[in-house]
């Protein structure tokens, strides 16, 4: 089996962050990279970084010197997927595996459609509270990833070797860099979960311009988080995805481990007063209820509301 030696990250936010530090840390700065277009490339080599209060030195490359490396890891925001594409391409060769942990659950086909969808391993980020600010990362929950073959497409006539043999040596790399991970033996399930989590979380957090305390406790804005997250649990089943009000306690459990005072980056982007990825949520789920015929009016409120907050935005600019 082939050991990895060099992973290039696209996307410079919390998580890509967080991973590229870890990379370096346990591999070594050659092992790590973020690549990025040539006028992101110079800005960032001339940021100082910090992580957890420490001064970080990370490797910035124009993704017009890259060559293939063994792993790209797409960190990047839902609205800035399409232009990550193209930075990523000079670093994506026939032995290279690309893995996604962006929100949603679109990015892996978008990608696989540009490079091919034997190069994509599927994979969610869950259960750590990495907030970044200007140059600033900070955490406290490294939490995990959850990877895993889509069924069915690892049966795909002699490519399930070979896709096998990616999971293994993605694994290996984990091991190596101190990333935990699971491998989901359902990734679809486990991605839709994580989804249902995002659409009600996210969003609500953006919307009510609340932290993950302030969305626990009883009142609107957690009606709005769990009612958000019942119309996925009924678009999922339509979908032929089994989630249920299981799930949905559970990732409850989940969020109330995490810092009373984190926030989501989409909540992150709202006091920045950054486009939010509101279509990749709220969006994709009125799309698909329109396909079934269902009704998702807590989606529709929380779509409303947060394009208006981004309109504000724009207008509060020019």
């Amino acid at each position: 089996m082939r050991q990895w030696t060099q992973a290039a990250i696209v996307g410079m936010g919390a998580l890509g962050m967080m991973y590229g530090e870890r990379i370096a840390e346990r591999l070594g700065e050659k092992a790590v990279c973020f690549v990025a277009d040539e006028e992101r490339a110079r800005r960032y080599g001339q940021m100082d970084f910090t992580v957890n209060g420490a001064s970080r030195q990370f490797t910035v490359r124009n993704y017009k010197e890259m060559e293939p490396v063994d792993l790209v890891v797409a960190a990047v925001k839902g609205p800035g997927l399409l232009e990550a594409l193209d930075v990523m391409a000079p670093c994506v060769g026939p032995d290279t595996t690309i893995i996604s942990v962006l929100n949603g659950i679109s990015s892996e086909e978008i990608i696989g459609g540009r490079f091919g969808r034997e190069k994509v391993v599927y994979c969610i980020a869950q259960g750590m509270d990495a907030v970044k600010f200007g140059t600033a990362l900070t955490y406290s929950r490294f939490g995990e990833l959850r990877i895993g073959v889509l069924e069915g497409e690892e049966k795909e006539g002699g490519r399930k070797a070979g896709r096998q043999k990616r999971m293994e040596e993605l694994k290996g790399f984990f091991e190596r860099a101190g990333i935990p991970y699971v491998e989901e033996e359902d990734i679809r399930y486990r991605m839709w979960g994580k989804f249902m989590l995002n659409v009600g979380l996210n969003q609500t957090c953006m919307a009510y311009e609340a932290n993950y305390g302030e969305v626990l406790e009883p009142g609107e804005a957690y009606d709005t988080m769990i009612g958000a997250m019942e119309e996925v649990i009924l678009l999922a089943n339509a979908e032929g995805v089994a989630l249920s009000r299981k799930d949905l306690e559970e990732y409850l459990d989940l969020l109330k481990t995490l810092s009373p005072e984190g926030m989501p980056s989409m909540r992150q982007d709202g006091i920045g007063r950054r486009p939010s990825e509101v279509e990749m949520f709220a969006g994709t789920v009125r799309k698909m209820a329109m396909k079934h015929g269902l009704k998702v009016p807590v989606n529709d409120r929380l779509y409303e509301k947060i394009c208006g907050m981004e309109r504000e935005y724009a207008h509060s600019h020019s």
